[in-house]
């Protein structure tokens, strides 16, 4: 049975993650902010999809971990695996969420007083296939009523799959992610149903509990697939080829960029690269990739990077953000006082990051840090 140390060894931070972050919802924030200046390329469904593969690492280590460490104890300490697990993911991801919910309910935020207790129960995915519509300024939350739904299930399943059989049931979890998009597309469901479910994610989930896999219990492995580059620049290609395959058949396509191509393969093109991506930053990327992901810059970003996503699209948004919203007249009123600031739309693309930045370091420093630094009474 491993030990204290040895747990705590395998669940060290690994610095280039938070840069990994950084990169992530940088392209959800671009893509948001800069439709219609960038058709056809879905820097945001990678970016969410990246999260998702970086999620199914982490949480498929911390609870392999944890397994391990509690194994000797009376039905395998599944009261205090779960207990664990739940207390410190309760700690880092609800207190700015449900207060977010809060405010924006008290000024009358039209889809949060429409939709509070689809909100509330995380449920906006669902909410999203049900009514076959999106929901405003609220859409992007459907990508963290996954994140808690597989929260949901990977704990129980990972706790009664035996170790040896991990690899197998995240490879099914893989084959049957894909095939489920492929039936969704064949029924011709709207697109964005399958899109936001959490089984049609369940992939890039899959990608990344192998790579904990691999990390905890064959480590050898690990470095000879991730230690070269190769599998970084392929998948880079290969979600390139899915684009371009993608963009090249929506001319003739009756149903445009949702074909095929998008609705089955691009997310596991997205997952591949978030997999090989992931995997050589835990090894350590070299060179100028370094430099990026361990800039104090995408450093700190990575570190407040849930604030950035979860306040960006109330700060603006390109489809929903209305003339009268607060921060637009902002806008308006400064690039009337400087003229120039029309020259570009660079100006306000910067004056909405700026917004977003201060709202997310003001959330990290009041209320995520002081709350997430509790988890250290709650220790694997």
């Amino acid at each position: 049975m491993p030990t204290t140390t040895s747990v705590r060894s395998t669940l060290n931070h690994f610095r280039q993650l938070d840069g990994i972050r950084f990169l992530a919802v940088g392209m959800v924030l671009f893509d948001h902010w800069m439709v219609g200046r960038i058709d056809g390329l879905p820097l945001g469904a990678l970016g969410v999809t990246i999260f998702f593969v970086l999620s199914g690492f982490l949480i498929t280590r911390i609870l392999l971990s944890s397994k391990d460490k509690l194994s000797s104890q009376p039905n395998g300490g599944l009261g205090k695996y779960l207990k664990t697990f739940y207390i410190r993911r309760t700690l880092r991801i609800f207190p700015i969420y449900y207060l977010t919910l809060f405010i924006l309910y008290l000024i009358n935020e039209p889809p949060v007083r429409r939709t509070i207790g689809w909100l509330a129960l995380y449920g906006t995915n669902i909410y999203i296939a049900i009514t076959k519509s999106w929901m405003g300024t609220v859409d992007h939350l459907w990508s963290l009523a996954v994140e808690e739904q597989v929260y949901l299930i990977f704990p129980l399943l990972l706790f009664y799959v035996p170790r040896r059989l991990v690899p197998v049931t995240a490879i099914l979890m893989i084959i049957g992610s894909i095939g489920l998009r492929y039936v969704m597309y064949r029924s011709r469901m709207p697109w964005f149903i399958e899109y936001v479910s959490t089984p049609t994610c369940l992939d890039s989930f899959g990608l990344g509990a192998i790579m904990a896999y691999g990390w905890l219990y064959r480590r050898e492995w690990l470095v000879r697939i991730f230690s070269p580059a190769t599998g970084v620049w392929l998948s880079i290609a290969c979600f390139a080829v899915i684009v371009y395959l993608n963009n090249w058949i929506a001319v003739d396509s009756p149903r445009g960029y949702h074909n095929v191509v998008s609705e089955v393969w691009e997310r596991f093109a997205a997952s591949l690269l978030g997999f090989f991506l992931i995997g050589h930053a835990i090894i350590g990327f070299k060179g100028p990739m370094k430099w990026v992901l361990e800039h104090p810059v995408s450093q700190y970003m990575g570190r407040i990077s849930y604030g950035l996503y979860l306040f960006h699209n109330f700060i603006f948004n390109v489809f929903h953000t209305q003339p009268t919203h607060f921060t637009v007249r902002a806008w308006r009123r400064l690039s009337d006082i400087m003229p120039f600031l029309h020259s570009s739309y660079f100006f306000q693309f910067s004056f909405y990051l700026a917004l977003t930045v201060v709202l997310a370091t003001i959330s990290w420093f009041v209320i995520e840090k002081p709350i997430n630094d509790l988890k250290d009474r709650f220790s694997y």
